[in-house]
């Protein structure tokens, strides 16, 4: 499980070539980049920009163009501001000399302030779930016409409840999920720089899908265009992703081709430490008569 932690880490921690540039690959394998990939690489090439005493605590992105995954992406930060309290970097993730991505991040020193939040829901325990690569791999074998079987990933996730893809049914907007990184050598160690990223490259897992519950659509659909179009996201308390963390998701609405998600991260003991808002591309294919 090191290697696979090794890659991932490889893959999110990109290469600095200069001061504010940075350079960033993908897995070959998938047709488009995944959004979560160039989230948490932004994240993580700002950061470095940024006195060490100061962490991210917000992120606005828009995904402008879907990215190659053949191909390099430059990270350029644009420096924006070093304020008495706020540091502010902006990242245009570029290929091919043309934007596909463009954030931008605020971050803070750590202060004291009032204090509250929602309550965790309560929910079955991971322990007692099935994991993503146990059920895909059964999947495969049940259905190998229409699913390929997982490969093992650093990331571990167990949905509380899952939805039937080979017949979903509408449902109410609201699904959670518990994840993880193996780490059972504990070499993922205490960079907070390391945690956020990975949380940013996690927080575009299973998002949109939230938007599809009310209807008899999973992301997996032919019949529909789906995609990232914005993406927030807000670190409220310290995190570690190498312990259990409940992903909370529901969605409000959708409506014009779009979907809105949101989510809450919370700590195995209670803490909300995180919140993301997405909102979606949920477009109904057209069918083309052959009359």
């Amino acid at each position: 499980m090191a290697d696979k932690l090794e890659t991932l880490l490889t893959l999110l921690e990109v290469e600095r070539i200069d001061k504010y540039l940075f350079i960033g690959n993908s897995p070959s394998y998938p047709p488009r980049v995944f959004g979560g990939q160039v989230l948490a690489q932004s994240l993580y090439a700002a950061s470095r920009t940024v006195d060490t005493e100061r962490s991210a605590h917000s992120m606005h992105a828009y995904f402008l163009r879907p990215g190659n995954p053949k191909k390099q992406i430059v990270y350029e930060v644009d420096p924006i501001r070093d304020g008495g309290s706020f540091t502010t970097r902006r990242v245009i993730a570029k290929q091919d000399g043309i934007p596909i991505f463009s954030t931008a991040l605020s971050f803070q020193a750590f202060e004291e302030g009032l204090d509250h939040q929602f309550e965790m829901p309560v929910v079955t325990p991971p322990e007692e779930l099935e994991t993503d690569f146990e059920y895909w791999k059964a999947m495969a074998e049940e259905h190998p016409d229409r699913f390929t079987p997982p490969l093992m990933q650093a990331l571990e996730r167990r949905p509380v409840k899952r939805r039937d893809y080979m017949n979903p049914q509408p449902q109410e907007p609201e699904q959670y999920m518990w994840f993880r990184v193996l780490d059972p050598e504990g070499n993922i160690g205490d960079d907070p720089v390391r945690h956020q990223t990975i949380l940013a490259f996690i927080s575009d897992f299973a998002l949109l899908g939230a938007a599809l519950l009310p209807h008899p659509y999973t992301g997996m659909s032919p019949e529909l265009q789906t995609a990232s179009l914005d993406h927030a996201l807000w670190i409220h308390r310290p995190l570690r992703v190498d312990e259990y963390l409940l992903y909370a998701m529901d969605s409000p609405n959708s409506h014009g081709g779009r979907g809105l998600s949101r989510g809450s991260f919370y700590s195995r003991s209670g803490e909300l430490v995180a919140s993301v808002a997405q909102e979606s591309l949920l477009r109904k294919k057209r069918v083309i008569s052959d009359n």
